[in-house]
């Protein structure tokens, strides 16, 4: 057994990191595939809270188990998880768009490695245009059907 003594602000944070941790690793898994692992980890952090009337509001009881509160999920936890999101996917379409133009200009995957600055300044310039644009200057061009 493990105790760990936390200030209630400490509390709050690990609440916050359990979540964030837990949603990323099951929220794009079916109910069938979800590590149960980390469920109930979260159930058991958040079941603290309703033996805290500081707490009380952040977790509730739902056919036998605790779960984080609608109170809790609206109180900006996912607006942190969406920047977060969005910092990753600006990140990754930079990187393979750079990638990609590299290899369109001669350069094999091997050699992608090899060629540091390059790659980086590419990502750069492409991390520059989001900030600035967003999607806006995005184009894709779909095959035809038919």
């Amino acid at each position: 057994m493990i105790t760990i003594d936390f200030t209630d602000k400490e509390y709050r944070r690990l609440l916050d990191l359990v979540y964030v941790g837990n949603w990323i690793i099951n929220s794009t898994r079916s109910n069938n595939d979800r590590f149960e692992d980390y469920d109930l980890i979260q159930e058991k952090i958040f079941y603290q809270c309703l033996k805290n009337s500081k707490f009380s509001i952040l977790a509730e009881k739902y056919q036998g188990s605790c779960y984080p509160s609608r109170a809790y999920e609206d109180g900006g936890i996912h607006e942190v998880i969406a920047q977060y999101e969005d910092c990753v996917f600006f990140e990754i379409l930079a990187e393979e768009l750079s990638r990609r133009d590299l290899m369109r200009d001669g350069a094999s995957p091997e050699e992608l490695d090899e060629i540091p600055d390059e790659l980086c300044d590419r990502i750069d310039e492409y991390l520059a245009e989001f900030e600035q644009n967003g999607l806006d200057n995005v184009n894709v061009d779909l095959p035809n059907e038919g």
